[in-house]
């Protein structure tokens, strides 16, 4: 067995075969001055048949799908921005991670100027989210025409 062998399976069993590459490749770095770049350092993993662990991404689900099929009509007709202020508004919900967990934002859109009409945030994805930040833009007073 050679050295970096025996660093690399010392560093599984140290890890509970946790760590990857990236870690391996800094620990040879900072504690034994071995310069190795992580591309070689993965190969030799896969060689020697040890794997680390990654963390699941957690992405959360922004569409909740019907249980029916609904065919809504497109009255826009895709055309978002019809040169007009306050004829044609828009939603979209995104997410955030925030230290205490994940937050959903709605935010209504006026067509044609893009400001933010109204908005709401909440922990939780529901219709509850899209009526306040659509009731937020209905009190909203108007500009334009």
């Amino acid at each position: 067995m050679t050295m970096l062998t025996i660093r690399f399976t010392r560093f599984e069993k140290d890890s509970d075969e946790v760590y990857g590459a990236p870690w391996i490749t800094a620990e040879l770095t900072e504690c034994y001055r071995i310069s190795l770049n992580r591309k070689t350092v993965a190969k030799r993993m896969r060689m020697m048949g040890i794997e680390g662990i990654s963390p699941r991404v957690f992405v959360p689900v922004t569409t909740i799908q019907s249980k029916r099929k609904s065919s809504l009509p497109d009255l826009v007709e895709r055309m978002f921005d019809t040169g007009q202020l306050n004829r044609v508004r828009m939603s979209d919900i995104t997410y955030l991670r925030t230290s205490e967990g994940w937050l959903y934002l709605c935010a209504v859109h006026d067509g044609h100027s893009r400001r933010v009409l109204g908005w709401a945030m909440d922990s939780v994805q529901d219709t509850s989210l899209v009526k306040r930040a659509l009731r937020m833009a209905h009190t909203l007073p108007r500009r334009g025409c």
